[in-house]
């Protein structure tokens, strides 16, 4: 009788390298918001984008830019090791909410701040939207769904720290007008079937409600009406491998905030202005805070339309400061 041939295991493939960090794909600005069940939409949230990388004998917390502020987000990290996961990257946005439970980037600026604030840093919560690297798998070939389907189980009914931002597939229209209607920024439409693409693309689109960005903040001018006050921040943005103005920003301060933000920037006072500028009452300043400002629109002549500033952050991480080029 012939020998019954041994059946081979099959081979285990090897695990995938993991990666050191991952640019983040970044959503491309649009109008309205796509149509037709290939896209699922999503809150869009006003914070710090983060990935978060579990490791075998550490948590690492990488911002967009590629800094590592895991001491910034020990809650987050805490609550990451609770996860109970042997290698994974989390991609989601750090946020603080307010009472009526939106996303508010003043409030997790000042929970971040180095100071004494009304709000602390147990008060930020990590939305994971996104799972690229699990258990030795590299995931960012996977189509949206299949990725989106890994992340549910590992972060779905937490509410701590961590917190899974809610997907919906419906009308994107509808689910716009709410979302402007309940005051929150926009929404992100994410196309079901594309892998994981780092840098800008229309695979994630953002409909915002005003636009928000970032810019650098190269100088103030005082306050005529209140004596130790801002009157306008002045802003730049990245054109080329320079910055360029594009105008200034006058609204959107508390009084308390203006006199903080004046003190801070006399600070840092130079003669040597990042920008070809020539305003009478101009104090320039070393480009090292970041502005964040909501505006309707940009002017022919490329300068901010209706600015509101919105909040500040160092410029440690300035891989968001808007760009002219792009």
């Amino acid at each position: 009788m012939a020998r019954a041939l041994s059946k081979k295991p099959p081979d285990t493939p090897p695990p995938d390298p993991m990666p050191a960090r991952v640019d983040p794909c970044l959503a491309m600005l649009f109008d309205k918001p796509p149509k037709g069940a290939d896209w699922a939409f999503e809150v869009k949230w006003d914070g710090y984008r983060l990935a978060v990388h579990i490791e075998p004998n550490r948590v690492r917390i990488i911002t967009r830019g590629g800094y590592d502020w895991t001491d910034r987000f020990p809650s987050i990290a805490t609550e990451a090791r609770r996860l109970n996961l042997k290698t994974a990257i989390l991609d989601g946005e750090a946020v603080v909410l307010d009472d009526k439970g939106r996303s508010d980037f003043g409030m997790l600026q000042r929970a971040l701040g180095r100071r004494p604030a009304a709000h602390e840093a147990a008060e930020i919560i990590f939305y994971a939207f996104d799972l690229l690297y699990l258990d030795g798998r590299d995931l960012r070939w996977l189509p949206q769904h299949e990725r989106r389907r890994l992340l549910e189980p590992i972060v779905a009914g937490r509410n701590g720290a961590m917190r899974l931002s809610e997907e919906v597939v419906v009308d994107g229209e509808e689910f716009f007008r709410i979302a402007c209607l309940h005051g929150l920024e926009g929404i992100i439409a994410k196309h079901r079937g594309r892998p994981y693409r780092s840098g800008r693309n229309d695979c994630w689109r953002k409909i915002t409600c005003n636009r928000r960005d970032s810019f650098i903040i190269v100088g103030f001018e005082p306050s005529e009406a209140v004596p130790g006050a801002l009157g306008r921040l002045l802003l730049a943005a990245h054109k080329g491998d320079g910055l360029v103005y594009v105008g200034g920003v006058g609204t959107g301060f508390t009084h308390e905030m203006s006199t903080e933000l004046r003190k801070l920037l006399e600070g840092i006072v130079t003669k040597s202005p990042a920008v070809s500028l020539r305003r009478k009452n101009a104090v320039f300043t070393e480009p090292l805070l970041i502005a964040e400002v909501e505006y309707r629109a940009w002017t022919d002549d490329q300068k901010l339309r209706h600015p509101s500033f919105k909040g500040v952050r160092e410029r440690e991480d300035d891989a968001t400061v808007y760009s002219l080029d792009e």
